[in-house]
Order: structure tokens, then sequence, then C-alpha cells
């Protein structure tokens, strides 16, 4: 009697063993992708920044393109994110600019083209405490530099 009392009690103590080895592994997938949410970098939005209004077109059109997006901070470093639109589809470009402060001054970057959509993905990198200022131009036009709307801030 007393050795099936032992059997029991060690098959018990096996099988409570045995449940929490295996609801480990469950346990842990749950915690992952919560570990994974509150490690990714918060997006901080900017945008939109657009064209220069012309009174020839409609209130719905008059600024031809537009430039929205984002900036996360990870690893000591800024990453810039966004999209350049074209909404009036006149066969004309749409261009979108960048420009940035660090401690030798302003410094204009020209970075895409489009006529309908363009997504840029990391287009501007800078280590943490080399720039101060992150501004966003957008124009429209047979060139680069026709129909600019003014500098927006978006740092």
């Amino acid at each position: 009697m007393r050795n099936i009392r032992r059997i029991m009690v060690g098959a018990a103590l096996a099988g409570a063993l045995a449940a929490g080895v295996l609801a480990a592994p469950a346990a842990n997938a749950a915690a992952a992708p919560a570990a994974a949410a509150a490690s990714a970098p918060t997006k901080h939005f900017f945008g939109n920044f657009y064209s220069k209004w012309h009174p020839s077109e409609d209130d719905d059109f008059g600024h031809r393109s537009y430039f929205k997006g984002y900036w996360y901070k990870k690893d000591g470093y800024y990453w810039f994110v966004g999209d350049l639109f074209d909404r009036d589809r006149d066969n004309e470009y749409s261009y979108v600019w960048y420009r940035y402060r660090d401690g030798s001054g302003y410094h204009e970057k020209y970075f895409g083209k489009s006529k309908s959509h363009l997504h840029f993905n990391n287009f501007a990198k800078f280590k943490s405490g080399k720039f101060n200022d992150f501004d966003i131009r957008v124009c429209e036009g047979d060139n680069r530099f026709e129909d600019c709307g003014g500098w927006g801030d978006a740092f």
C-alpha cells in the first residue's frame, strides 16, 4: 500500500512539473510580442507639407503635391520615413527636398520625384546630437525649383 501511495504521489508530482514545463513556453510566447512592442521605437509624425498653391486650381487641387512622414530614434540615430503624393496627375513631377542644420549651418538635399506616389524608407539618418533642425519642402512643375511651398518643420 505504501508503494502505491509513493507511486501516486510521484505521478502527481511528475504531472505537475510536466504541466509547468509545458506552460512556460506558452507564457514566454505570449510575452514575446509585448516585449517587442515595448522595445519598438516611437514614431513622431509630421506633415502634410504642400507645394505652392495656385489660384487657378480648384480648391480640391490647390495644393497639387504633398509630403507626410515620421521620424523615430533607434540605436543612437534619428531615422526619417515619408511619402510624396502628386494629387493632380498633370504629367508634371512632384519634388521633395529636405534640409537640416548642424554645427556648420544649413544643408539642402533633393531626394526624390514622382508623378503619382513615392515612399521613402529611411531617406535620412542622423547621429543623435549631430543636428538640430530638419525641414521639408515640396515643389511641383517642369523642374525641381518650380512652384515650391515653404519649408515645413519636421523635427
